[in-house]
């Protein structure tokens, strides 16, 4: 039998309106318990009745991920079933599954009586999507369990959860998780220290994203210089192709294989009006045998996937220069995962810059400001507040592998 904590207790208690919601710090404790005992529960209790139940999160894959596979371990497969076109068996019951980040979303739901309602990060949602859900809870005994993390105080969700409806609300911090140790919370603590990140995801606060963003480099840059290269890892470029009123920027980065340490190696960046392709392309390799010179082989060249006919030329003039390194297209992560990964490396010390070689990009990060008037956390990119150019060129350069810098963070 499972031992709660004492907010798990409360909402085993109270949870018992249309709409039950928690909210808070990450790790805090607020899903473990609808894995093990409230999913579970409310679907049985509705087996055989009118409407239909749906697990819903931000993608399909994340549904997989944070909802059916702890289940499928705890209860097994004769229980948990797997995901079949949207559907999946639960408890006994045909469940529908469905990822509610994009509008498309809403047709699968247009015309559905729901009985009951699982959310998993509902505050990452498509609000069309919850709009139209709304209107689906149509029974006398449907119901919802919603979970997420605070985000902007003008979140569309706030705005739902502060309204006259039938809703139950907890809100959670980390010290409300009494199975985590000191040691972990005050690491995880440590990690979002100093950014808007810490309001959210560890006091579980709902707070607007203001000022600077990166304020431990721009309050004290030489905390992050190096004049020392690291020794071994994988060395990539990140090339963002400038137009006009842009610049062209590369970054050479690289990795330790432990994934603990990413060091900028170089950075430059070259006006684009004005520049033909064959000076820039002169340019660009001259910054590539540098770096081989240097530092050692370059596992990968990451560039702007907008522009195909730039990155051809590249792989082009890198034949003929008898240089062989695969050129291929950015991931171009979502500017706030960006934002979130910096922030966890500058505040762990897991970043680096090699001094008088890095100036762009250290200057970037020093003066990047978050958009107030954005509904996201992103960066002013109006091509005057700071140079998002170099920004894009240091992301491209090491995206591929921020899953696994992610997962040696204790995050």
């Amino acid at each position: 039998m499972p031992i709660w904590t004492k907010k798990q207790k409360e909402y085993g208690l109270n949870a018992n309106h249309r709409w039950n919601v928690k909210l808070g710090a990450v790790r805090s404790g607020k899903t473990f318990q609808d894995k093990e005992d409230i999913i579970p529960r409310r679907i049985r209790k509705r087996a055989g009745k009118d409407g239909l139940v749906f697990i819903i999160g931000v993608t399909e894959a994340t549904v997989e991920r944070n909802v059916l596979r702890p289940m499928r371990d705890k209860f097994g497969s004769n229980l948990v079933g797997t995901i079949n076109k949207n559907k999946v068996w639960l408890f006994g019951e045909e469940c529908y599954c469905l990822g509610a980040e994009k509008i498309n979303q809403v047709a699968k739901i247009q015309g559905a009586s729901i009985k009951y309602l699982y959310g998993d990060e509902v505050v990452k949602w498509n609000k069309e999507v919850f709009d139209m859900i709304k209107s689906r809870l149509d029974q006398p005994y449907s119901c919802s369990d919603l979970t997420g993390n605070p985000e902007q105080k003008t979140h569309w969700f706030k705005e739902f959860i502060e309204s006259d409806a039938d809703i139950y609300v907890q809100h959670y911090t980390i010290d409300d998780n009494d199975f985590l140790s000191i040691e972990f919370k005050e690491n995880l603590k440590k990690e979002y220290e100093g950014t808007v990140l810490y309001n959210r995801y560890i006091l579980g606060q709902w707070c607007n994203a203001e000022g600077l963003i990166f304020r431990q480099i721009a309050d004290d840059k030489e905390r992050f210089i190096t004049d020392k290269p690291l020794e071994t890892g994988i060395i990539s470029i990140g090339i963002d192709w400038g137009g006009n009123g842009s610049k062209h920027s590369i970054t050479a980065t690289r990795i330790r294989r432990d994934f603990r340490i990413l060091q900028t190696l170089k950075s430059d960046v070259k006006i684009a009006t004005g520049t033909d392709t064959k000076e820039v392309m002169s340019w660009i390799i001259k910054f590539i045998k540098e770096i081989l010179v240097t530092y050692g082989n370059i596992e990968c060249i990451w560039c702007d996937s907008a522009e195909q006919v730039l990155n051809n030329t590249l792989r082009t003039e890198l034949k003929l220069n008898n240089l062989h390194i695969p050129v291929k297209d950015s991931i171009k992560t979502e500017i706030s995962d960006r934002i979130e990964m910096y922030n966890i490396l500058l505040n762990t010390d897991r970043i680096s810059f090699l001094k008088n070689k890095t100036n762009t990009i250290v200057e970037a990060l020093q003066t990047a400001l978050y958009d107030e008037d954005a509904p996201k956390d992103v960066w002013i990119d109006d091509g005057k507040t700071s140079d998002i150019d170099s920004l894009d060129s240091f992301n491209y350069s090491f995206e591929y592998w921020f899953k696994q810098l992610a997962s040696t963070s204790i995050y």
